[in-house]
């Protein structure tokens, strides 16, 4: 019986950095024989962050959200899945508001609050987080590392990859303001070059997601 493997798409541009990342992740799984369902959130239905209703506290719902909405398909795929592939890129130092909303409810769900057993997950899923930043690669590292702690506290064991330094238009020169910070040929030419290595990357950790 094939692995099945969860997606998740926490940024809203398709065809960018981030996606096809995730794209190249989920082409690695299927390489290895797993299947591949996939989430784009900034295109499901309106939901939310955990909303601290402790539902999730109480045993007849051990380690699931009690929140009915849109994620509430994506926290059962990933409850069922073998592994979860998710990236976002960073926006103002933080993933995107849409990953904050999925991992809220995707950790508090399996957080007791008691000493002895503080995580009620039973089943571990590894899990691959992708990020993408215009920051170099290693400015977001301490924010990376406590998620990667914390989703394999509550989650499975989780592995990082990063994707600094992005393009992030086609042409600077076609902005309404000029966007001086940035070096429009350093980024064209990293986006030739080392980004095309960071997708083997990621098809690579992807295959390996699927056959743990």
């Amino acid at each position: 019986m094939s692995k099945k493997i969860v997606a998740v798409n926490a940024g809203p541009r398709m065809g960018w950095n981030t996606e096809t990342l995730i794209s190249e992740a989920s082409r690695g799984a299927e390489s290895a024989g797993a299947s591949v369902e996939r989430f784009d959130l900034f295109r499901l239905e309106k939901y939310t962050g955990c909303i601290s209703c402790f539902g999730c506290k109480r045993e007849k719902n051990k380690g699931r959200c009690v929140c009915r909405d849109a994620l509430t398909p994506v926290l059962d795929a990933i409850r069922a899945s073998d592994g979860l592939i998710i990236g976002s890129p960073n926006y103002l130092s933080e993933l995107t508001a849409s990953f904050r909303a999925l991992y809220e409810r995707l950790i508090f769900q399996n957080l007791t609050y008691n000493l002895e057993t503080p995580c009620c997950n039973e089943r571990p899923v590894p899990v691959l987080l992708i990020m993408t930043s215009n920051a170099p690669d290693t400015m977001y590292l301490p924010l990376l590392d406590n998620y990667r702690k914390t989703l394999e506290r509550f989650v499975g064991p989780t592995e990082v990859l990063v994707s600094g330094n992005t393009l992030q238009l086609k042409d600077y020169g076609k902005t309404d303001w000029p966007w001086t910070m940035f070096d429009p040929e350093a980024k064209k030419l990293r986006h030739e070059t080392v980004f095309p290595a960071e997708c083997r990357a990621a098809f690579e950790k992807g295959a390996e997601l699927a056959r743990r």
